[in-house]
C-alpha cells in the first residue's frame, strides 16, 4: 500500500479497480457474444468472479461489484425494466456468499482446494438463483427461469478458475486489513533483522 493513502482511499481506490476490471471485461464478453457468437446457446460472465475475489477483500462492499455486473448487462444488452430488475436485484443474492466465508473462514477457503473451488460455484449459484427467483416474482413461466442456470453453466467453471488462480497470488483472496497489517507486520520484522 502506497503510505500516503489512508486506508479508506486505498478501499476506494481497490473496489475501483475492480470495478473497472469488471466492467470492461463483461463489456467485452457481452459485445463479443452479441456480435460473434450469436448462436451459441451457453454464455460465461465474470460478475460472480470479481464479486467472489471482492468479497474476501471487503466483505458486504461487493455487493456494487454484483449490481455493478447487472447493471453493465443491460446497458451492453439492451435491458428492459425487467431485464434490469432480473440482473441487478438478482445478483445481489450473491451477498449469501458471506455466510459461507464466516462459516469456513477465509483462511480455510483459501488454503483448501474443495472450499475454494465450492466458494466460487456458491457466489455462482446464488447469483443464477436470485435471477431465477425475480424472473419468477416478475412473471417468467418456470422453464425460463431454469435457463439461468443452464445458459450460464460455464460461467461457474470459469468463475471457479479464476477464485481458485486468485487464491495463490498473496493477498488477492484475503481481507485486506489484515493483509496489510500482515505486510506491515514483516516489512517490521524484515527491518528488525537487518541491523
Amino acid at each position: 500500500m502506497n503510505p500516503h493513502l489512508t486506508f479508506k482511499q486505498y478501499r476506494r481506490t481497490d473496489l475501483f479497480f475492480f470495478a473497472v476490471i469488471l466492467a470492461v471485461s463483461e463489456w467485452l464478453i457481452i459485445t463479443a457474444g452479441s456480435r460473434w457468437f450469436r448462436d451459441q446457446l451457453y454464455t460465461v460472465s465474470a460478475v460472480a468472479a470479481v464479486t467472489a475475489i471482492v468479497m474476501m477483500r471487503w466483505g458486504p462492499w461487493s455487493l456494487i461489484h454484483a449490481v455493478l455486473g447487472g447493471v453493465v448487462y443491460c446497458l451492453a444488452g439492451g435491458g428492459n425494466i425487467r431485464q434490469w430488475a432480473i440482473y441487478c436485484v438478482g445478483n445481489a443474492a450473491a451477498m449469501a456468499g458471506l455466510l459461507y466465508i464466516r462459516h469456513f473462514g477465509q483462511k480455510r477457503i483459501r488454503e483448501d482446494f474443495l472450499l475454494n473451488i465450492l466458494y466460487a460455484l456458491c457466489i455462482q449459484l446464488l447469483m443464477q438463483l436470485g435471477r431465477a427467483l425475480v424472473a419468477l416474482v416478475t412473471g417468467a413461466p418456470v422453464v425460463s427461469c431454469l435457463n439461468f442456470f443452464t445458459t450460464d453453466a460455464l460461467s461457474g467453471l470459469f468463475t471457479s478458475v479464476i477464485v481458485w488462480i486468485a487464491a495463490r497470488l498473496d493477498g488477492m483472496l484475503e481481507d485486506q486489513k489484515t493483509y496489510l497489517l500482515r505486510l506491515n507486520r514483516e516489512r517490521e520484522e524484515n527491518n528488525k533483522g537487518g541491523y
